[in-house]
């Protein structure tokens, strides 16, 4: 009793202190303490767990504030959610106490906490936790060594792990931080997962390094926690046709924690997303409460959202019946991403493995992709290459295709773009052993994947071709400093690319280059992408190739209608089908419509789009300025929606330009768009809806001439030859660049032909 009394004491005397904190804070810590605030609350949404959204908006106005009043609000705000509190004495020695949080966990999940700092010292060490009852690596043998709360050495049994049903960590990614940063006040992020249910006790202590651990044990805290038993929420899932599927699912509490947790998530469930993919048949493991359960599989099915009530009881069930706004394989257009990454990039902090086929295979399915292309590159390049297979992975379905193949990133000629090889037979490039003995730039790459068959493009083609105009086509020279379709510029002279890469970079980047290039007469196709997850981590297919297909779903002839541009790009929200100039279609008849002399020609294709009725958070036009790549997915239906309305543009475009326009309802409804247009010289013709998608083009050739469009076109094209050297040359090696320079000079000269025909 006596101890107990002591203890409560203390803990008085630390709230006092700690709540003195906030007047203790000076003017000048104001600025920092409200950037570290800030960086708390991003990371807590980004870990699916937030605070009340009504205690975010009160920080937030004391933020905008800017006053010292901000201390004594973010304590009254944040202190609730505190499960430990700490103060560091004038002499650095730690000392806990429990914080106001209530301290309950989740069987098989994790929950967030924060831990409160009163740091009278003003150190800056590394904040530790440590506890015995939480695990820390061990061999799995009979002899487990190096145990939270054991000094190294120290040999543990078996008997010794059963009481070690707790996991623990500090949160410390950017843009959270490891060391204390010397102001007096500021919040950690503490993550617990329970092994077990029921009543479980635990000894929790933290230090500052080797001595500031305070005497008498104060630095330790004993925590009763309760430990909430999660229970099997069995899934139906079922698709339009009642067939059994595969879904994507975010479950949230009433408090928009995201279950289960991401912070701890391991592969199929990747941590960077709030949803998880569950197929027919599978389960879900929640504690009982209740949840919103939204779900849906991809753009072309519409997401629903339902309630979920978790009981204690046994034997429960999530039946869910998947509803589609459109099926383009019913019209014979089949969806594909070329760019899906199982290693590198968001894929957990050392890429150096990645996750296997089975990880990647459940996000295709949950997200409704007809054809995914998971292509090896720089990082996991040795592990991951053991899954390349020159053919359609096992785990392929019927409407679900996988193949592994290549991108050139993270390889000699990266620099000078990122290339797609698509369709290879050997991954091996002839007399290299390892990346570093791969070349220095693209084309005899290019080659070597022409003269096996593969289709070849640029990987996330706005890179390096930035410009500050939305104006298509426009004369700005772009820097051609970067990894996307640089060396395009050259490759296409040499008819050594089969196409552009599109939607997951700003659309005018991706095709201001494309259209001059249309212009002076090459014939690349336009090919959708995601690039997941480096681009662009939250789904896979974000950016799709539509491809018609006259027999069943095959891997060959779907990359074979992408080479002959028998197919449109898009978010799956909207949709060009059968496009066709006086009745040839996209993709047949070499996409060419043969007239005598100058007249007009009938275009018609069959036009669907989606939107909410309500406009969303992305109907706003993009700006090209530094806050670029705080606005993806850059191609999203709702930039298109016209003001408030449900209406989007339909465009044509004769030689990049638009010529003429018209509007329909997006409300999932297939319309029968046509419009009539004077051709008056040989030129291609298109029709998009920007920024959703985009069709191929046809070339309509009056009396045999080629498509000479524009003068302006083909003087673009040559100045980027000589941009384009500028910057790659200097990174080809000496036995590359003798070779280089005479492609890049005959690239100028057939540019300076295209311009002498095009004047």
């Amino acid at each position: 009793m006596k101890a107990s009394l002591i203890k409560f004491f203390l803990l008085l005397l630390l709230i006092g202190a700690v709540g003195k904190s906030a007047r203790a804070q000076s003017i000048n810590d104001l600025q920092p303490f409200s950037f570290k605030i800030k960086a708390l609350l991003q990371t807590l949404d980004y870990l699916g767990e937030p605070i009340d959204i009504r205690d975010k908006e009160i920080i937030n106005k004391a933020i905008e504030k800017n006053d010292t009043s901000l201390f004594l609000t973010v304590g009254n705000m944040l202190d609730k959610y505190c499960l430990f509190n700490i103060q560091i004495n004038p002499e650095s020695r730690v000392k806990v106490t429990t914080g106001p949080a209530r301290p309950d966990l989740l069987q098989n999940g994790w929950r967030t906490f924060l831990v409160k700092v009163y740091n009278q010292a003003g150190i800056t060490a590394e904040l530790e936790a440590l506890s015995p009852q939480a695990k820390r690596d061990y061999d799995g043998g009979e002899k487990i060594y190096g145990m939270a709360g054991m000094n190294m050495g120290t040999m543990v049994t078996k008997n010794d792990i059963t009481d070690r049903w707790l996991d623990m960590q500090l949160y410390t990614d950017a843009p959270m931080q490891s060391a204390l940063s010397g102001l007096k006040a500021e919040y950690f992020i503490i993550q617990l997962y329970s092994r077990d249910a029921g009543n479980r006790e635990s000894k929790i202590s933290f230090n500052c390094g080797q001595g500031t651990q305070d005497l008498g044990f104060n630095n330790e805290t004993n925590i009763l926690f309760k430990c909430l038993p999660s229970h099997q929420i069995k899934l139906k899932v079922l698709d339009e046709n009642n067939q059994p599927t595969t879904a994507s699912f975010i479950i949230k509490d009433s408090q928009n924690h995201i279950y289960p947790s991401q912070a701890k998530r391991l592969a199929p469930d990747f941590f960077f997303q709030s949803q998880v993919y569950r197929a027919n048949g599978e389960s879900i493991d929640l504690p009982a409460g209740n949840y919103s359960v939204e779900y849906g599989r991809g753009p072309e099915y519409l997401t629903k959202t339902i309630n979920l009530k978790v009981s204690n009881s046994a034997n429960q069930n999530l039946d869910v019946k998947l509803e589609r706004w459109i099926d383009p394989s019913k019209y014979n257009w089949y969806s594909g991403d070329h760019h899906i990454h199982a290693a590198g990039c968001s894929h957990y902090t050392s890429p150096t493995q990645g996750v296997d086929p089975s990880d990647m295979m459940r996000h295709i399915l949950g997200e409704g992709l007809n054809v995914g292309s998971v292509l090896t590159w720089g990082p996991g390049y040795y592990h991951q290459k053991q899954f390349f297979e020159g053919k359609d992975n096992k785990l392929s379905t019927p409407d679900n295709l996988m193949r592994y193949d290549l991108e050139i990133s993270g390889f000699p000629s990266s620099h000078a773009g990122h290339l797609v090889l698509l369709r290879l037979k050997d991954q091996d490039y002839p007399g290299a052993r390892v990346i570093e003995d791969w070349p220095t730039w693209t084309i005899p790459v290019l080659i070597w994947a022409k003269a096996q068959g593969a289709i070849t493009g640029y990987a996330h083609s706005g890179l390096g071709l930035a410009v500050s105009t939305d104006s298509l086509p426009n004369y700005a020279m772009p820097k051609f400093d970067g990894i996307g379709a640089n060396e395009y510029i050259v490759a296409v002279t040499q008819n050594l690319v089969d196409f552009i890469s599109a939607m997951d970079t700003p659309p005018t980047w991706e095709l201001n280059i494309w259209y001059h290039t249309l212009n002076c007469g090459f014939r690349t196709r336009l090919a959708g992408e995601t690039d997941f997850p480096c681009m662009s981590d939250e789904v896979v297919g974000h950016g799709r190739s539509y491809v018609k297909l006259d027999g069943k779903l095959n891997f060959d002839d779907y990359t074979e209608g992408l080479k002959k541009g028998r197919a449109y790009v898009s978010d799956g929200r909207s949709h060009l089908m059968n496009f066709s100039v006086n009745n040839t279609e996209l993709g047949t008849q070499n996409s060419e419509v043969d007239l005598r002399k100058p007249g007009i020609v009938h275009i018609s294709a069959n036009v669907a789009a989606y939107l909410n009725e309500k406009p969303g958070d992305k109907s706003r036009k993009l700006k090209l300025d530094n806050t670029i790549w705080q606005q993806k997915p850059f191609w999203n239906i709702e930039r298109a929606r016209i003001g408030d309305t449900r209406v989007v543009p339909v465009e044509l475009i004769v030689n990049g330009v638009a010529v003429a326009s018209k509007n329909i309802v997006a409300d999932g409804k297939v319309n029968d768009v046509s419009f009539d247009a004077q051709i008056a010289k040989s030129s291609w013709v298109a029709i998009r809806i920007l920024y959703s998608s985009h069709s191929n083009p046809i070339f309509v050739n009056i009396d045999n001439k080629p498509i000479r469009a524009s003068a302006k076109s083909a003087e673009w094209c040559l100045r980027a030859v000589e941009q384009c050297w500028s910057q790659k040359s200097p990174k080809f090696s000496a036995a590359d660049k003798k070779d280089a320079e005479q492609v890049y000079n005959q690239a100028k000269e057939i540019y300076k032909r295209i311009l002498r025909e095009s004047e």
